[in-house]
């Protein structure tokens, strides 16, 4: 099976992006099951009901968050979706859930095939979040409870590399795929680790490529020029898409492909 996943969507650019290049990516690479992060889908920062229902219009199947699942008040609209979660390491009480399971059938068998969609915060430069390996250790506990097991896809929104490329190789052969986001520059490290998980330390982001990660550059230039606080715009000029599709096997979980998208 084929699973497409979609880097940072930035704003209503993104939006736009995603809704006309999604189907015809879906089309071209057969794609089975769709995730976006989608944190940054609502002016740059945060996710609103409104953002959330163009991306599942679009025909995205579950959305993760990150580090601004909160920033806007309206959160509280979108947390308790069935398929969007923010980081699981998020301490006790925090509203919504970090994980989500989907039934999927592929066109070509008859049997349903359970995806489990895990989302994971780094702690560098990030808010006061649980330790992400042993998290996961928990949510891996849990799902081998599972008969069969699902097929786990973990995006893992985290500032450093050598952090991500951690959780990867601590992953390996644990799940079928880990995916990087946060830092909205895809990188071309793309592979098959040794025990058969996808793996890309950043799948990228859905946005200008005129602009500093997203955002207007004079936004970013005047706050590392004056160190002063700046507002930072959603930039809307040369609209690119990056993603990833990761081919899976159905019956060992194990990944077999990982294709680089850039559109």
């Amino acid at each position: 099976m084929n699973i497409l996943f979609i880097g940072d969507i930035i704003g209503s650019p993104g939006r736009e992006k995603v809704s006309d290049l999604l189907p015809i990516l879906r089309e071209k690479h057969s794609i089975d099951f769709t995730i976006a992060n989608g944190e940054n889908s609502a002016g740059g920062a945060g996710i609103t009901k409104k953002t959330s229902e163009d991306l599942f219009s679009a025909g995205v199947d579950v959305i993760t968050l990150g580090n601004h699942s909160f920033d806007r008040r309206e959160f509280t609209e979108t947390i308790d979706h069935p398929k969007i979660i923010r980081p699981a390491n998020y301490p006790e009480g925090v509203p919504g859930k970090g994980l989500c399971s989907v039934d999927i059938t592929t066109p070509d068998s008859n049997k349903t095939i359970k995806v489990t969609v895990v989302n994971l915060l780094g702690r560098f430069n990030m808010p006061l979040v649980d330790c992400p390996f042993r998290t996961a250790d928990k949510i891996l506990e849990q799902l081998s409870r599972l008969k069969p097991r699902p097929i786990i896809i973990v995006d893992f929104h985290a500032e450093l590399t050598s952090e991500k490329q951690a959780l990867g190789f601590f992953l390996d052969g644990r799940v079928s795929g880990v995916v990087g986001t946060h830092t909205h520059v895809q990188t071309s490290d793309e592979k098959i680790l040794a025990n058969g998980t996808g793996y890309i330390t950043d799948a990228g982001m859905v946005g200008s490529s005129d602009s500093i990660i997203g955002v207007e550059k004079s936004d970013v230039l005047k706050r590392f020029l004056t160190g002063m606080p700046a507002k930072f715009q959603v930039a809307k000029n040369d609209i690119f898409f990056n993603g990833i599709v990761l081919t899976i096997d159905a019956e060992s979980g194990k990944c077999n492909k990982v294709c680089r998208i850039i559109g």
